[in-house]
């Protein structure tokens, strides 16, 4: 059978891009080297974060699986960042990761339109520099008009411990060589990155009376914009604090020789948001504690996730730093900690919408890209399965502007700027970051994904009740006004201008509000509030966006010759001609390229009459 797009990976990039793809109308095969390998969490049970978070949101308001699935599947949830401004408040979960990973598969199975299919892909179908499909491990080929490699960690995985190295994709799991060596045969500039995770103890093995305990939120704030308002259920567990302290820094010191990277055995570049044990101990000394954050996995399992402390070093090392914690004394540890070697593409190879520019048809997605976490996979293989089916109608490719979503400064910062570590998204990476909030997401995007065909009606009517609530609500706080004082000191006061004041709250003033309607919506109401507290810096905001709009909006055809632009310095052209922007705007954003060779492309552009 012949299919309109075939995925190569069901991680998190390669779910996401199978059921966008089908939910397209196209005909789908998601291929997986394991089935135990779909929707997997080979480190921290948990979705969101700081950033992360509104990642999730932004692919649910598109029409995205992640949010519903981890409502489903949450064992705890909590709103991180409270105590700061909205701009940078992210929901983040706890998921019970076994059945994350099931239901994924019912998801995926129960898709109309959608196969899937355990093989091994070991090369590219390519005719006349367009993609045809993929050859297996079995010999037989799957033909198909695109396709999508979201291989993950998998692709020349060497898994570490120690001295101690052989091929493994994460937690064991079956690596893929084959096509790393194809791909480096066809001319893909792959390089190797790697990432740790730490090891796992038995609950049972613990004393949590030495730790501190972190409760989720007492109200469940959904993922899934479906399901605001709704009851989703509450916390089932609690996660825990503990800290390092001299004596385990003096065991991993002692031993840091003996880890796979300070004793030579690693070639990968690793996260630098991420440390290991060993790095911590190495590059600050003068620390005398570093936080572990510990993390039931499953409510199905006795195992539990220690956050803050992977690391390469040998077994019996290991645990007896471990027991060194204050906690961990009779630790039993289930799953040693290790570190894993994998192949991935450099992403300046790549279009806006994803596409590999040397064959036509061709897509990636995920930490194959060059990114760390499972919620920057999946934002990649929603548009990276958008684009596919877009690319099988014929029509042109789509993908958010950093002025529009996390999602759009995520694949920017990629495309335009590449990365030499794996990449992680952070608020700080976001100049937007006010309007791009993770409460807003579905009035910045649902509209899209209904006009793109993912977001489904029941989504829309959602958004756009919503909307309209909020900006009824916000109509009548403006136009409503109050008496503040009393006698001669007396003045009215609208609502709006109240609720503008720090010490005051949409619900402080509810005495004050008599017209206040009753069925108003939780979120409808939070938006009309954080609109209004922050309406003179959102328009700042927004006027900042509008002028970086302006670059954005000036196209550059294709076909323009960098090389021979006169005035444009060489590093410059060399940057431009490979990378193609589309944009001024894109073009501003290429590292090398400064604010002198702009002006010198934009007269050009002007003289050309483009």
């Amino acid at each position: 059978m012949d299919y309109d797009v075939i995925v190569v990976g069901a991680g998190h990039a390669g779910c996401e891009a199978g059921l966008a793809a089908a939910r397209l109308g196209k005909r789908v095969l998601v291929l997986t080297i394991e089935m135990e390998s779909v929707a997997m969490m080979p480190c921290n049970p948990a979705i969101g974060g700081t950033g992360k978070g509104q990642l999730v949101k932004e692919i649910d308001a598109l029409g995205g699986e992640m949010g519903v699935h981890i409502d489903k599947t949450f064992i705890q949830s909590r709103m991180l960042n409270r105590s700061k401004g909205p701009a940078v408040w992210s929901p983040r979960a706890q998921a019970d990761k076994q059945r994350y990973h099931e239901e994924m598969i019912r998801t995926l199975t129960a898709q109309p339109g959608l196969d899937l299919e355990e093989a091994e892909v070991v090369d590219l179908l390519v005719e006349a520099d367009h993609v045809a499909g993929v050859a297996l491990a079995c010999g037989e080929c799957r033909c198909a008009r695109t396709v999508i490699l979201a291989t993950g960690t998998y692709l020349g995985g060497l898994l570490h411990i120690s001295e101690e190295s052989w091929r493994s994709g994460p937690s064991g799991l079956k690596p893929s060589y084959a096509l790393a060596e194809n791909l480096r045969r066809r001319g893909f500039p792959l390089r190797r990155f790697k990432t740790g995770t730490p090891a796992r103890a038995a609950a049972s093995s613990l004393d949590y009376s030495k730790m501190q305990e972190q409760k989720g939120d007492e109200i469940i704030e959904p993922f899934s914009f479906l399901n605001e308002g709704k009851d989703i259920g509450g916390n089932r567990i609690s996660c825990w604090l503990t800290w390092t302290n001299p004596r385990g820094h003096k065991i991993v010191a002692d031993n840091i020789d003996k880890t796979a990277p300070y004793g030579g055995h690693t070639t990968g570049t690793g996260p630098r948001y991420c440390l290991s044990i060993e790095d911590k101990v190495d590059r600050f000394p003068e620390r005398e504690r570093h936080q572990l954050f510990l993390e039931p996995e499953s409510l199905l399992t006795d195992d539990v996730y220690i956050q803050g402390m992977s690391t390469s070093l040998p077994t019996d090392i290991q645990e007896r730093f471990y027991r060194s914690i204050e906690g961990l004394e009779r630790a039993k540890l289930t799953k040693w900690a290790y570190s894993i070697e994998y192949d991935c593409l450099d992403p300046l190879a790549l279009t806006q919408g994803l596409g590999y520019r040397g064959i036509g048809g061709l897509y990636s997605a995920g930490q194959f890209n060059g990114t760390s976490g499972y919620e920057e996979a999946a934002a990649q293989g929603l548009i990276a399965g958008i684009n596919a089916a877009r690319y099988v109608d014929g029509k042109e490719p789509w993908t958010p502007g950093r002025d529009e979503a996390y999602i759009g400064v995520l694949i920017d910062d990629l495309v335009t700027k590449g990365t030499d570590e794996p990449y992680r998204i952070m608020t700080s990476r976001a100049e937007f970051r006010l309007v791009l909030r993770q409460d807003n997401a579905d009035l910045r995007l649902t509209g899209r994904g209904y006009s793109l065909g993912l977001a489904t009606r029941e989504r829309y009517e959602l958004y756009k009740k919503k909307e309209e609530e909020t900006e009824k609500e916000l109509a009548r706080l403006r136009g409503t006004y109050v008496t503040e004082g009393s006698g001669s000191g007396s003045a009215r006061i609208s609502l709006a201008d109240l609720l503008k004041r720090p010490e005051n709250t949409y619900e402080s003033l509810a005495g004050a509000d008599e017209g206040r309607p009753a069925d108003i919506g939780r979120d409808a109401a939070r938006q009309a509030e954080i609109q209004i507290k922050y309406e003179g810096y959102i328009a700042k905001q927004t006027e900042r966006i509008e002028r970086f709009k302006k670059f954005e909006g000036k196209r550059i055809p294709d076909g323009v010759d960098y090389l021979g632009m006169k005035g444009l310095r060489i590093e410059a052209a060399e940057k431009l001609d490979k990378q193609r922007p589309t944009s001024v705007g894109m073009a501003s954003r290429i590292s090398g390229v400064s604010p002198a060779d702009i002006g010198v492309l934009l007269i050009h552009l002007a003289r050309a009459g483009r």
